[in-house]
């Protein structure tokens, strides 16, 4: 199974025109494969380690970022006869999307489409598919900068040139907040841990948002895995992000008021 999908990744790529780029990739999934004998290898996860092969020179420095990244994700590839890793990150996007655009999420059930697996690989291969090698790894950067102070990317974003009394302050913030995440990771072993309402969810509930026009056409759920198929490296980052952060306040604002 390796080796069919190193064969697959990423093959648009200059990078893998060369056999012993090929042979990296190859060498660290079976590794990882061996050392992780619990989860072993599974399909998606050569789109997870490529970018470190292309990233690091040093084959050995390439595997260990990728063992790093996997007690992130590995929840994500173990599965059973009845439910999928990421069954629960599914969950949690059906809430959402049943809160912030409650006539999409009636046409999806109405279709069958109400346990959004529709949306499995986004969330499987962080969205390796449906954005650019650049973008996609512009993403990571800021899911997982986010899991130590969520204000930063507002905060960037609304004036990227800061002041150096503003940089301070938010350096400080994000003293306080840096290895949160990090510290419940390992203490759990990286099995189990996993922050509520992660905003990779968001990401993929402000992609349904951007299509929800087409997907309320939809006349079947293969229409819909069509639309969503068809978005394939088309998708803006920078804007998926400000779209993604937006959701996440507004579902907030409005299941807090529904709480009351």
């Amino acid at each position: 199974m390796v080796g069919l999908d190193v064969i697959r990744t990423d093959r648009t790529l200059v990078f893998y025109e060369k056999q012993e780029n090929l042979s990296k990739l190859w060498d660290i999934l079976a590794v990882y494969a061996w050392f992780d004998k619990e989860v072993s290898y599974c399909q998606g996860m050569s789109d997870l380690c490529s970018p470190m092969i292309i990233l690091l020179d040093d084959e050995a420095d390439a595997f260990w970022c990728f063992e790093r990244m996997m007690k992130r994700l590995r929840k994500n590839f173990r599965a059973t006869g009845n439910s999928v890793g990421v069954e629960a990150q599914l969950s949690n996007l059906a809430s959402i999307t049943q809160v912030i655009d409650p006539k999409l999420h009636q046409h999806l059930e109405t279709l069958g489409g109400g346990n959004y697996v529709f949306a499995f690989r986004m969330l499987m291969v962080m969205f390796r598919r449906e954005f650019s090698f650049a973008d996609s790894l512009y993403l990571w950067e800021m899911m997982w900068s986010l899991e130590y102070d969520p204000e930063l990317f507002f905060l960037y974003e609304e004036d990227p040139d800061l002041t150096a009394e503003n940089s301070g302050r938010a350096k400080v913030k994000s003293i306080r907040q840096y290895g949160k995440y990090e510290r419940e990771n390992m203490r759990s072993g990286g099995k189990d841990a996993e922050a509520p309402l992660p905003i990779s969810v968001f990401l993929v509930a402000s992609v349904l948002k951007d299509k929800s026009a087409k997907l309320t056409e939809a006349r079947g759920l293969d229409e819909v895995v069509k639309i969503l198929n068809n978005i394939t490296g088309n998708l803006d980052a920078r804007k998926a992000c400000s779209s993604a952060m937006k959701l996440h306040k507004k579902y907030l604002k409005k299941a807090a008021n529904t709480n009351r």
